[in-house]
């Protein structure tokens, strides 16, 4: 064979086009320049923000976050191992609010303390803890309680404003007086403060401020950061 008829039977590359790009069956992974073909993953988040109002849009957010997180950070026992038990990974929960309501807290508070029999549950005040914030600050697991050094802790009685027939506003004042119960039974279960001490604190009819220091002594967190 002569060379001429080798080199009309070799045949030349031909050009890859889109077209051919796409039809291929091969799936093709283009990287960015200087990105290296595989990468360790990205530690997980597991920090949810309490920032702003306790209402209800914003309870959901934090009560689904905090289930969700739970789930996520379960680590099985070992099969293998008789001594490994299941674990979970801690959640983080950043508290920063003047308050809100009343019966939206307690739906956070009521979830914070199912979950953190499985999973501890870091809090950090930061800015202002107010009001409602207070027992979501407090709900934090047990030394595990952080408050920012210039953050502003604010304590006062359940406020109410209704109107109508006196029965009705009768009726409404005992339903108030019930929550300031259980907000009251809640933050002595959560702190250092008696009863006692506590509708001392909020008898005075004002709020009552608080600064970090303060906040560590009376239980409600647990480390100045």
């Amino acid at each position: 064979m002569s060379e001429e008829d080798k080199s009309e039977s070799v045949e030349s590359p031909e050009e890859v086009t889109e077209e051919d790009v796409e039809s291929s069956e091969r799936p093709i992974i283009i990287f960015p320049p200087g990105m290296p073909g595989t990468q360790p993953p990205k530690p997980e988040m597991r920090v949810l923000a309490l920032i702003g109002d306790v209402e209800e849009e914003k309870s959901g957010e934090i009560i689904y976050g905090l289930l969700a997180l739970r789930e996520t950070g379960r680590r099985p026992a070992d099969p293998e191992d008789e001594n490994s038990k299941e674990e979970y990974e801690p959640i983080q929960m950043i508290v920063s609010t003047f308050g809100g309501s009343a019966s939206d807290m307690f739906a956070i508070y009521d979830i914070m303390r199912t979950v953190r029999d499985d999973c501890e549950i870091h809090t950090y005040g930061i800015g202002k803890v107010m009001s409602a914030g207070v027992l979501l600050l407090a709900a934090g697991s047990k030394g595990k309680r952080k408050i920012g050094k210039h953050c502003r802790v604010m304590l006062h009685s359940v406020a109410g404003g209704t109107h109508g027939e006196l029965h009705s506003l009768e009726n409404e004042m005992d339903e108030i007086r019930w929550i300031q119960e259980q907000y009251i039974n809640a933050l002595v279960k959560e702190t250092d403060l008696t009863k006692r001490m506590l509708k001392k604190l909020l008898d005075r009819k004002v709020n009552v401020y608080l600064d970090a220091r303060e906040a560590v002594e009376y239980g409600i967190a647990d480390i100045i950061v």
